[in-house]
């Protein structure tokens, strides 16, 4: 497993990779947010370490950049404990975050964690691989049957499915479907969830793949065989 460093103090850095190096990854560090954009394509990491506060390109910013062609892990790092940016953080398209001062020991633990997270979602995916989201056309097929999809649906699904059991709040949901910001209310992501559960629906009637958690958001999940 290779693990990419994104963070300008170099002691810390140092030490982060003593740490991985000893838990037997394999590892790259790289101190400036703007060189980060141009290695990172090319180093094709299994997790991301990202700072939130970079020289040249800052963290949130490297974390879109890299969600727009990749689903690799992100945990991003921070000295910025307020709680909207923790929120943003994810928002973006970040797996965890951890605040500063931090246990590097705690480091290797989450990064362990989200790996291991990534094995058990691809491992499921695949027992479920007769449900398929194709891009290309906006459909998504449930073994032999296919519906199409609207634009705002396909988003939806995709953000969901990319990351099964993760709980995305109206917000989340809201940034990823609306990446121009416009001001949407939580009834118009309540009716697009409403519409491509009824869509789903169609295909597998007695399966539910999105569900309700309350008080939090909504959740993708296949289902248990």
């Amino acid at each position: 497993m290779n693990i990419v460093i994104v963070e300008d103090e170099e002691k810390l850095a140092a030490v982060l990779n003593d740490y991985l190096v000893k838990a037997g990854y394999s590892t790259h560090i790289i101190l400036n947010g703007t060189e980060a954009l141009h290695q990172l394509s090319e180093l094709a990491p299994d997790l991301v370490l990202l700072d939130l506060m970079l020289p040249g390109t800052d963290g949130m910013s490297i974390c879109r950049e890299i969600r727009k062609t990749s689903n690799v892990p992100i945990i991003m790092t921070t000295a910025r404990v307020e709680e909207i940016d923790r929120l943003l953080g994810l928002e973006v398209g970040a797996d965890d975050y951890i605040c500063k001062p931090y246990s590097p020991r705690e480091v290797v633990a989450r990064v362990k964690a989200v790996l291991r997270r990534g094995k058990e979602t691809t491992a499921t995916a695949d027992e479920n691989s007769d449900f398929s989201i194709n891009t290309d056309e906006a459909t998504v097929s449930i073994s032999d049957n296919k519906t199409v999809l609207t634009a705002v649906e396909l988003k939806l699904l995709q953000t969901m499915a990319d990351t099964p059991g993760r709980i995305y709040n109206r917000n989340q949901l809201m940034t990823r479907i609306y990446p121009d910001n416009r001001v949407v209310s939580d009834r118009t992501i309540d009716s697009h969830v409403k519409k491509l559960r009824q869509r789903l629906a169609t295909l597998a009637p007695d399966t539910e793949y999105i569900h309700s958690v309350y008080g939090l958001g909504y959740k993708f999940e296949y289902p248990q065989r």
